[in-house]
Protein backbone atom coordinates (compact mmCIF):
# COMPACT_ATOMS: atom_id res chain seq x y z
CA UNK A 1 0.00 0.00 0.00
CA UNK A 2 1.82 3.46 -0.83
CA UNK A 3 2.16 5.88 1.63
CA UNK A 4 -0.87 8.00 1.27
CA UNK A 5 -3.53 5.53 1.78
CA UNK A 6 -4.60 4.54 5.35
CA UNK A 7 -6.75 2.52 7.03
CA UNK A 8 -9.20 3.38 9.73
CA UNK A 9 -12.32 2.01 11.54
CA UNK A 10 -14.10 5.01 11.87
CA UNK A 11 -13.41 8.44 9.54
CA UNK A 12 -15.29 11.44 10.96
CA UNK A 13 -15.52 14.38 8.58
CA UNK A 14 -15.43 17.23 11.10
CA UNK A 15 -14.35 18.47 14.05
CA UNK A 16 -16.15 21.28 15.57
CA UNK A 17 -18.29 20.23 18.52
CA UNK A 18 -20.45 17.50 17.53
CA UNK A 19 -17.15 16.00 15.21
CA UNK A 20 -15.12 16.25 18.44
CA UNK A 21 -17.66 14.56 20.95
CA UNK A 22 -18.54 11.69 18.26
CA UNK A 23 -14.49 10.98 18.50
CA UNK A 24 -14.75 11.15 22.29
CA UNK A 25 -17.86 8.68 22.49
CA UNK A 26 -15.96 6.38 20.29
CA UNK A 27 -12.39 6.46 21.38
CA UNK A 28 -12.28 3.88 24.57
CA UNK A 29 -14.30 1.58 22.72
CA UNK A 30 -12.52 -1.48 21.93
CA UNK A 31 -12.30 -4.70 19.24
CA UNK A 32 -12.58 -8.08 20.12
CA UNK A 33 -8.77 -8.45 19.91
CA UNK A 34 -8.51 -5.70 22.32
CA UNK A 35 -7.13 -2.75 20.70
CA UNK A 36 -8.66 0.71 20.39
CA UNK A 37 -10.77 1.67 17.52
CA UNK A 38 -8.61 4.03 14.88
CA UNK A 39 -10.18 6.83 14.58
CA UNK A 40 -9.73 9.67 11.73
CA UNK A 41 -11.11 13.30 11.97
CA UNK A 42 -11.15 15.19 8.72
CA UNK A 43 -11.02 19.12 9.84
CA UNK A 44 -10.78 22.07 7.20
CA UNK A 45 -9.84 24.74 9.69
CA UNK A 46 -5.72 25.50 10.18
CA UNK A 47 -4.35 24.71 13.42
CA UNK A 48 -1.72 27.03 14.59
CA UNK A 49 0.87 24.50 14.45
CA UNK A 50 3.90 22.96 13.11
CA UNK A 51 3.21 20.44 10.47
CA UNK A 52 5.78 18.12 11.62
CA UNK A 53 4.70 18.40 15.16
CA UNK A 54 3.33 15.70 16.87
CA UNK A 55 -0.65 14.81 16.36
CA UNK A 56 -1.38 15.67 20.13
CA UNK A 57 0.29 19.12 19.16
CA UNK A 58 -1.94 19.61 16.84
CA UNK A 59 -5.01 18.73 18.65
CA UNK A 60 -3.96 20.88 21.25
CA UNK A 61 -3.21 24.26 18.64
CA UNK A 62 -6.47 23.75 17.40
CA UNK A 63 -8.02 24.55 21.45
CA UNK A 64 -5.93 27.18 21.18
CA UNK A 65 -6.17 28.61 17.45
CA UNK A 66 -9.89 29.48 17.97
CA UNK A 67 -9.51 32.64 19.96
CA UNK A 68 -6.90 33.87 17.75
CA UNK A 69 -8.24 33.50 14.32
CA UNK A 70 -8.72 36.36 12.17
CA UNK A 71 -12.73 37.53 11.28
CA UNK A 72 -12.04 36.20 7.79
CA UNK A 73 -10.93 32.49 8.91
CA UNK A 74 -14.19 30.63 9.66
CA UNK A 75 -13.75 29.81 13.81
CA UNK A 76 -13.59 25.76 14.85
CA UNK A 77 -15.97 26.93 17.19
CA UNK A 78 -17.53 30.77 17.14
CA UNK A 79 -18.95 32.96 19.81
CA UNK A 80 -22.21 31.71 20.34
CA UNK A 81 -23.70 30.52 23.44
CA UNK A 82 -25.54 27.16 23.94
CA UNK A 83 -28.09 26.13 26.08
CA UNK A 84 -27.29 22.40 27.40
CA UNK A 85 -30.01 19.90 28.66
CA UNK A 86 -29.64 18.41 31.99
CA UNK A 87 -29.40 15.27 29.53
CA UNK A 88 -26.72 16.78 27.81
CA UNK A 89 -24.82 17.68 30.45
CA UNK A 90 -25.17 14.39 31.91
CA UNK A 91 -23.24 12.94 28.83
CA UNK A 92 -20.80 15.42 28.70
CA UNK A 93 -19.79 13.91 32.31
CA UNK A 94 -19.97 10.76 30.70
CA UNK A 95 -17.08 10.77 28.24
CA UNK A 96 -15.08 13.35 31.17
CA UNK A 97 -15.86 16.65 29.47
CA UNK A 98 -17.95 17.99 32.18
CA UNK A 99 -15.27 18.59 34.67
CA UNK A 100 -13.73 21.62 32.30
CA UNK A 101 -16.81 22.91 31.66
CA UNK A 102 -18.78 23.10 35.09
CA UNK A 103 -16.97 26.51 36.37
CA UNK A 104 -18.14 27.94 32.96
CA UNK A 105 -21.48 26.90 33.07
CA UNK A 106 -24.34 29.29 34.43
CA UNK A 107 -27.27 26.08 35.82
CA UNK A 108 -30.70 27.24 34.59
CA UNK A 109 -32.96 26.78 37.87
CA UNK A 110 -35.97 28.57 36.42
CA UNK A 111 -37.71 29.78 33.20
CA UNK A 112 -40.16 32.49 33.25
CA UNK A 113 -42.59 31.93 29.73
CA UNK A 114 -44.08 34.88 28.92
CA UNK A 115 -46.49 36.74 26.14
CA UNK A 116 -45.60 40.32 25.90
CA UNK A 117 -48.91 42.39 25.84
CA UNK A 118 -50.84 39.60 27.57
CA UNK A 119 -52.03 38.15 30.61
CA UNK A 120 -50.44 34.39 29.69
CA UNK A 121 -47.41 33.27 31.76
CA UNK A 122 -45.96 30.41 32.76
CA UNK A 123 -43.07 29.57 34.77
CA UNK A 124 -40.90 25.81 35.51
CA UNK A 125 -38.48 25.68 38.47
CA UNK A 126 -35.94 23.11 38.76
CA UNK A 127 -36.94 22.26 42.11
CA UNK A 128 -40.29 21.10 41.23
CA UNK A 129 -38.81 18.12 38.74
CA UNK A 130 -36.01 17.21 41.79
CA UNK A 131 -32.97 18.13 39.70
CA UNK A 132 -30.51 21.09 40.66
CA UNK A 133 -30.63 22.48 37.36
CA UNK A 134 -33.27 22.58 34.18
CA UNK A 135 -30.08 22.61 32.35
CA UNK A 136 -26.99 25.16 31.65
CA UNK A 137 -25.98 27.67 29.65
CA UNK A 138 -22.09 27.87 28.05
CA UNK A 139 -20.41 29.79 25.70
CA UNK A 140 -19.75 27.34 22.61
CA UNK A 141 -16.26 27.43 22.64
CA UNK A 142 -15.79 26.36 25.80
CA UNK A 143 -17.73 23.04 25.15
CA UNK A 144 -15.02 22.99 22.42
CA UNK A 145 -12.33 23.67 24.26
CA UNK A 146 -13.05 20.89 26.46
CA UNK A 147 -13.94 18.64 24.67
CA UNK A 148 -10.64 19.03 22.32
CA UNK A 149 -8.24 18.95 26.16
CA UNK A 150 -9.64 15.22 26.66
CA UNK A 151 -9.36 14.29 23.23
CA UNK A 152 -5.98 14.97 23.45
CA UNK A 153 -5.11 12.50 25.33
CA UNK A 154 -6.73 9.67 22.79
CA UNK A 155 -3.53 8.27 20.82
CA UNK A 156 -5.86 6.43 18.44
CA UNK A 157 -7.33 9.40 16.98
CA UNK A 158 -5.15 10.95 14.34
CA UNK A 159 -6.65 14.40 12.80
CA UNK A 160 -6.32 15.66 8.98
CA UNK A 161 -6.42 19.38 9.23
CA UNK A 162 -6.15 21.31 7.66
CA UNK A 163 -7.94 19.01 4.89
CA UNK A 164 -11.33 18.51 3.32
CA UNK A 165 -12.97 15.44 1.83
CA UNK A 166 -12.64 15.62 -2.09
CA UNK A 167 -14.27 12.44 -2.97
CA UNK A 168 -16.35 9.35 -1.41
CA UNK A 169 -15.97 6.34 -3.21
CA UNK A 170 -18.25 3.43 -2.37
CA UNK A 171 -15.74 0.61 -4.01
CA UNK A 172 -17.07 -1.29 -7.44
CA UNK A 173 -15.40 -4.80 -6.54
CA UNK A 174 -16.58 -8.36 -5.96
CA UNK A 175 -19.72 -8.66 -3.50
CA UNK A 176 -23.15 -8.04 -4.39
CA UNK A 177 -24.78 -5.06 -2.61
CA UNK A 178 -27.72 -5.34 -0.56
CA UNK A 179 -30.46 -4.23 -2.91
CA UNK A 180 -32.24 -2.38 0.61
CA UNK A 181 -28.93 -0.27 1.09
CA UNK A 182 -30.06 2.73 0.28
CA UNK A 183 -30.70 2.70 -3.65
CA UNK A 184 -26.89 2.38 -3.59
CA UNK A 185 -27.18 0.51 -7.06
CA UNK A 186 -28.87 2.53 -9.02
CA UNK A 187 -27.18 5.57 -8.07
CA UNK A 188 -23.34 4.63 -9.01
CA UNK A 189 -24.98 2.68 -12.18
CA UNK A 190 -24.68 -0.73 -10.66
CA UNK A 191 -26.99 -3.11 -12.79
CA UNK A 192 -28.35 -7.06 -12.29
CA UNK A 193 -25.17 -8.69 -12.57
CA UNK A 194 -22.91 -5.89 -11.20
CA UNK A 195 -21.58 -5.99 -7.69
CA UNK A 196 -19.89 -3.74 -4.99
CA UNK A 197 -17.32 -4.43 -1.96
CA UNK A 198 -19.80 -3.91 0.93
CA UNK A 199 -17.02 -3.88 3.08
CA UNK A 200 -14.99 -0.23 2.76
CA UNK A 201 -15.29 2.88 1.45
CA UNK A 202 -12.32 5.24 0.23
CA UNK A 203 -12.24 8.77 1.03
CA UNK A 204 -9.87 11.47 -0.73
CA UNK A 205 -9.05 14.17 1.07
CA UNK A 206 -7.22 17.22 -0.59
CA UNK A 207 -4.11 16.92 0.77
CA UNK A 208 -3.81 13.05 -1.54
CA UNK A 209 -4.17 10.90 1.08
CA UNK A 210 -6.89 8.39 0.63
CA UNK A 211 -8.18 7.36 3.52
CA UNK A 212 -10.44 3.38 3.84
CA UNK A 213 -13.27 3.02 6.26
CA UNK A 214 -15.73 0.62 7.20
CA UNK A 215 -18.46 3.58 8.83
CA UNK A 216 -18.09 7.21 7.84
CA UNK A 217 -20.02 9.62 9.80
CA UNK A 218 -20.55 13.25 8.87
CA UNK A 219 -20.34 15.35 11.30
CA UNK A 220 -19.38 18.37 8.89
CA UNK A 221 -22.40 20.90 9.34
CA UNK A 222 -25.67 22.16 7.29
CA UNK A 223 -23.45 22.37 4.36
CA UNK A 224 -21.81 18.75 4.57
CA UNK A 225 -19.80 18.04 2.05
CA UNK A 226 -20.69 13.82 2.79
CA UNK A 227 -24.09 14.16 2.35
CA UNK A 228 -23.81 16.19 -0.94
CA UNK A 229 -21.19 13.80 -2.42
CA UNK A 230 -23.59 11.09 -1.40
CA UNK A 231 -26.67 13.18 -3.31
CA UNK A 232 -28.79 12.74 -0.05
CA UNK A 233 -31.44 15.69 -0.61
CA UNK A 234 -32.83 17.76 1.70
CA UNK A 235 -35.86 19.45 2.47
CA UNK A 236 -34.97 23.24 3.01
CA UNK A 237 -37.67 25.77 4.58
CA UNK A 238 -36.35 29.78 5.26
CA UNK A 239 -38.14 30.86 8.49
CA UNK A 240 -37.47 34.61 6.85
CA UNK A 241 -35.86 35.03 9.97
CA UNK A 242 -32.96 36.04 11.70
CA UNK A 243 -31.41 35.09 15.15
CA UNK A 244 -30.03 38.47 16.75
CA UNK A 245 -27.26 37.21 19.31
CA UNK A 246 -25.73 39.50 21.91
CA UNK A 247 -24.46 39.19 25.16
CA UNK A 248 -25.54 41.74 27.79
CA UNK A 249 -25.42 43.22 30.87
CA UNK A 250 -28.93 44.34 33.52
CA UNK A 251 -29.20 46.18 36.46
CA UNK A 252 -30.80 43.39 38.32
CA UNK A 253 -29.07 39.90 39.26
CA UNK A 254 -30.87 37.17 37.01
CA UNK A 255 -30.59 34.72 39.35
CA UNK A 256 -30.20 31.77 37.36
CA UNK A 257 -33.33 32.51 35.57
CA UNK A 258 -34.29 32.19 32.16
CA UNK A 259 -36.37 34.15 30.31
CA UNK A 260 -38.53 33.21 27.15
CA UNK A 261 -40.52 36.41 26.09
CA UNK A 262 -42.64 36.53 22.94
CA UNK A 263 -43.39 39.81 21.27
CA UNK A 264 -44.67 41.44 17.91
CA UNK A 265 -41.44 41.34 16.40
CA UNK A 266 -40.07 37.62 17.33
CA UNK A 267 -39.49 35.56 20.76
CA UNK A 268 -37.04 37.03 23.13
CA UNK A 269 -34.57 34.32 25.06
CA UNK A 270 -32.26 36.23 27.39
CA UNK A 271 -30.19 33.03 28.68
CA UNK A 272 -28.41 33.76 32.34
CA UNK A 273 -24.43 34.27 32.33
CA UNK A 274 -21.78 32.78 34.60
CA UNK A 275 -20.39 36.40 36.51
CA UNK A 276 -16.78 37.75 35.53
CA UNK A 277 -14.80 39.95 37.94
CA UNK A 278 -15.76 43.14 36.07
CA UNK A 279 -19.63 41.97 35.51
CA UNK A 280 -21.77 40.31 37.36
CA UNK A 281 -25.13 40.15 35.70
CA UNK A 282 -24.50 38.84 32.28
CA UNK A 283 -27.54 37.59 30.15
CA UNK A 284 -27.22 35.82 26.53
CA UNK A 285 -29.57 37.50 24.52
CA UNK A 286 -31.30 35.59 21.28
CA UNK A 287 -33.41 37.84 19.77
CA UNK A 288 -35.76 36.66 16.60
CA UNK A 289 -36.91 38.99 13.95
CA UNK A 290 -37.17 39.60 10.40
CA UNK A 291 -33.90 40.35 8.37
CA UNK A 292 -34.96 44.28 7.58
CA UNK A 293 -35.42 44.50 11.37
CA UNK A 294 -32.12 42.91 12.13
CA UNK A 295 -30.54 45.49 9.94
CA UNK A 296 -31.85 48.14 11.33
CA UNK A 297 -31.38 46.74 15.12
CA UNK A 298 -27.35 46.03 14.38
CA UNK A 299 -27.20 49.92 12.90
CA UNK A 300 -27.88 51.38 16.24
CA UNK A 301 -25.63 52.50 18.92
CA UNK A 302 -25.25 50.77 22.24
CA UNK A 303 -27.84 53.21 23.92
CA UNK A 304 -30.40 53.17 21.22
CA UNK A 305 -30.11 49.12 21.10
CA UNK A 306 -30.13 48.99 24.73
CA UNK A 307 -33.58 51.38 24.97
CA UNK A 308 -35.50 49.24 21.93
CA UNK A 309 -34.80 45.62 24.26
CA UNK A 310 -35.83 47.19 27.26
CA UNK A 311 -39.36 48.07 25.30
CA UNK A 312 -39.68 44.73 23.88
CA UNK A 313 -37.76 42.56 26.80
CA UNK A 314 -39.86 44.38 29.86
CA UNK A 315 -38.40 45.21 32.96
CA UNK A 316 -37.93 42.10 34.33
CA UNK A 317 -33.94 42.91 34.50
CA UNK A 318 -33.98 45.97 35.33
CA UNK A 319 -32.48 48.74 32.75
CA UNK A 320 -30.57 47.15 29.98
CA UNK A 321 -26.70 48.66 31.45
CA UNK A 322 -24.34 47.12 28.77
CA UNK A 323 -24.34 45.58 25.14
CA UNK A 324 -21.62 43.65 23.79
CA UNK A 325 -20.81 42.58 20.07
CA UNK A 326 -24.02 42.09 17.93
CA UNK A 327 -24.63 39.36 15.22
CA UNK A 328 -27.52 38.22 13.27
CA UNK A 329 -27.31 35.03 11.96
CA UNK A 330 -30.83 34.07 9.23
CA UNK A 331 -33.20 30.65 10.61
CA UNK A 332 -33.37 27.64 8.62
CA UNK A 333 -35.09 24.68 8.70
CA UNK A 334 -33.31 21.75 7.26
CA UNK A 335 -33.80 18.17 7.27
CA UNK A 336 -31.80 15.45 5.09
CA UNK A 337 -34.26 13.16 3.05
CA UNK A 338 -32.14 10.37 4.28
CA UNK A 339 -30.23 10.09 7.63
CA UNK A 340 -28.20 7.20 6.51
CA UNK A 341 -26.19 6.01 3.02
CA UNK A 342 -24.06 3.35 2.18
CA UNK A 343 -21.37 3.03 5.42
CA UNK A 344 -22.57 6.90 6.00
CA UNK A 345 -24.20 8.50 8.31
CA UNK A 346 -25.50 12.15 9.15
CA UNK A 347 -24.69 13.54 12.59
CA UNK A 348 -26.14 16.84 14.30
CA UNK A 349 -26.58 19.58 11.65
CA UNK A 350 -25.51 17.72 8.64
CA UNK A 351 -28.72 15.72 9.17
CA UNK A 352 -30.64 18.97 10.52
CA UNK A 353 -30.63 22.27 11.35
CA UNK A 354 -33.75 23.96 13.44
CA UNK A 355 -35.39 27.26 14.86
CA UNK A 356 -33.78 27.58 18.37
CA UNK A 357 -36.39 29.22 20.09
CA UNK A 358 -36.19 26.50 22.34
CA UNK A 359 -32.48 26.12 22.91
CA UNK A 360 -32.86 22.23 21.37
CA UNK A 361 -30.14 22.24 17.99
CA UNK A 362 -27.22 21.24 20.08
CA UNK A 363 -28.53 18.85 22.01
CA UNK A 364 -30.59 17.30 19.02
CA UNK A 365 -27.48 16.69 17.61
CA UNK A 366 -25.91 15.21 20.85
CA UNK A 367 -28.44 12.48 21.19
CA UNK A 368 -27.32 11.98 17.37
CA UNK A 369 -24.06 11.27 18.95
CA UNK A 370 -25.45 9.26 22.04
CA UNK A 371 -27.41 7.15 19.87
CA UNK A 372 -24.35 6.29 17.59
CA UNK A 373 -21.76 5.16 19.90
CA UNK A 374 -23.85 3.03 21.93
CA UNK A 375 -24.94 1.35 18.11
CA UNK A 376 -21.20 0.77 17.29
CA UNK A 377 -20.81 -0.35 20.99
CA UNK A 378 -23.14 -3.20 20.73
CA UNK A 379 -21.84 -3.91 17.20
CA UNK A 380 -18.25 -4.17 18.86
CA UNK A 381 -19.73 -6.42 22.06
CA UNK A 382 -21.17 -8.70 19.16
CA UNK A 383 -17.87 -9.16 16.85
CA UNK A 384 -20.55 -7.65 14.18
CA UNK A 385 -19.66 -5.09 10.69
CA UNK A 386 -19.66 -1.47 12.70
CA UNK A 387 -20.75 0.17 8.97
CA UNK A 388 -23.98 -2.43 8.73
CA UNK A 389 -26.90 -1.71 7.14
CA UNK A 390 -28.69 -3.48 9.99
CA UNK A 391 -26.94 -0.51 12.11
CA UNK A 392 -27.52 2.00 9.66
CA UNK A 393 -30.75 0.92 9.50
CA UNK A 394 -31.58 0.67 13.61
CA UNK A 395 -30.16 4.53 13.59
CA UNK A 396 -32.11 6.04 11.51
CA UNK A 397 -35.70 4.24 12.28
CA UNK A 398 -34.93 5.28 16.30
CA UNK A 399 -33.12 9.20 15.54
CA UNK A 400 -36.29 9.57 13.18
CA UNK A 401 -39.16 10.25 16.26
CA UNK A 402 -36.80 12.42 18.25
CA UNK A 403 -35.96 14.27 15.52
CA UNK A 404 -39.95 14.66 14.67
CA UNK A 405 -40.94 15.59 17.66
CA UNK A 406 -38.59 18.15 18.54
CA UNK A 407 -38.83 19.84 14.71
CA UNK A 408 -43.09 19.59 15.46
CA UNK A 409 -42.42 21.89 19.00
CA UNK A 410 -40.30 24.32 17.47
CA UNK A 411 -42.16 24.79 14.31
CA UNK A 412 -45.32 24.89 16.39
CA UNK A 413 -44.31 27.39 19.20
CA UNK A 414 -42.70 29.82 15.70
CA UNK A 415 -46.20 29.54 14.24
CA UNK A 416 -48.57 30.17 17.39
CA UNK A 417 -46.38 33.24 18.98
CA UNK A 418 -45.39 34.80 15.61
CA UNK A 419 -48.95 34.80 14.84
CA UNK A 420 -51.53 37.79 16.18
CA UNK A 421 -54.88 36.97 15.44
CA UNK A 422 -56.95 37.45 18.31
CA UNK A 423 -58.12 33.31 18.34
CA UNK A 424 -54.78 32.39 18.43
CA UNK A 425 -53.55 34.72 21.07
CA UNK A 426 -56.04 33.98 23.48
CA UNK A 427 -55.75 30.33 23.41
CA UNK A 428 -51.86 30.16 23.78
CA UNK A 429 -52.42 32.77 26.70
CA UNK A 430 -54.85 30.26 28.07
CA UNK A 431 -52.40 27.77 27.42
CA UNK A 432 -49.52 29.25 29.31
CA UNK A 433 -51.91 29.86 31.82
CA UNK A 434 -52.79 26.40 32.44
CA UNK A 435 -49.46 24.69 31.93
CA UNK A 436 -49.02 26.39 35.76
CA UNK A 437 -51.95 24.04 37.00
CA UNK A 438 -51.82 20.91 34.89
CA UNK A 439 -48.57 19.11 36.20
CA UNK A 440 -48.73 16.36 33.95
CA UNK A 441 -48.77 18.91 30.53
CA UNK A 442 -46.00 20.59 31.89
CA UNK A 443 -43.95 17.72 33.31
CA UNK A 444 -44.26 15.94 29.04
CA UNK A 445 -42.41 19.65 28.42
CA UNK A 446 -39.92 20.02 30.63
CA UNK A 447 -38.84 16.47 30.11
CA UNK A 448 -38.42 16.84 26.47
CA UNK A 449 -36.99 20.13 27.36
CA UNK A 450 -34.47 18.10 29.58
CA UNK A 451 -33.42 15.73 26.92
CA UNK A 452 -35.59 12.88 28.36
Amino acid sequence: MSNNKKNFDVIISGGGLSGSLMALSLADLTKADGSLLSIAIIETNKPEANESEANRSEITALAEHKATQHHNTPPLFDDRVLALSHASAKYLDSVDVWQHLSADACPIEKIDISDRGHYGKARIEAEEHCVSALGYVIAMAKIGEGQLKVLASKSNVQWFSPDTITDINWQPDNERLCEQDHGLSSRVGLTEGNTVNNSVVDVTLSSGNILKTSLLLACDGANSPCRQLANIEVNKSDYQQVALIANVATKQAHSNKAFERFTEFGPIAMLPLVALKNQKNRCSLVWTMSAQQGEQLLALSDDEFSCQLELAFGSWLGAITQVGKRDVYPLVLLQAKQQTYHRLALIGNAAHTIHPIAGQGFNLGLRDVQLMASLIEQQLKSQTDIGSFSLLNEYSQQREQDQKQIITLTDSLVTLFANNLPPLVAGRNAGLKIMNYLQPLKNTLVNKLMGY
